[in-house]
């Protein structure tokens, strides 16, 4: 069997996201994204994308912001030419 003939899986349905996503946003206090994921047979990182997404979809997150997702608050991030001229 060729690689082209391997099955691809579907995508989620639009509508099973954007579910997914209003129970995550919505979960009680000590109830993780993880656990969320699991219920609904979801990659806890695909659920996470889902929320991000949805969060520039709404407006509550630009682009720029999504970015920053990544990293720790109140850490700079410094260039390595910053400290070359010291």
């Amino acid at each position: 069997m060729a690689w082209k003939d391997a099955a691809m899986p579907k995508p989620y349905p639009q509508e099973f996201r954007e579910d997914v996503v209003r129970v995550a946003r919505g979960r009680e206090p000590g109830v993780t994204i993880d656990q969320v994921a699991a219920d609904f047979g979801v990659h806890p990182m695909t659920l996470s994308k889902w929320m991000r997404r949805a969060d520039v979809d709404d407006g509550t997150k630009t682009r720029a912001e999504q970015h920053e997702y990544g990293r720790e608050p109140g850490v700079e991030e410094t260039s390595s030419a910053a400290g070359a001229g010291e």
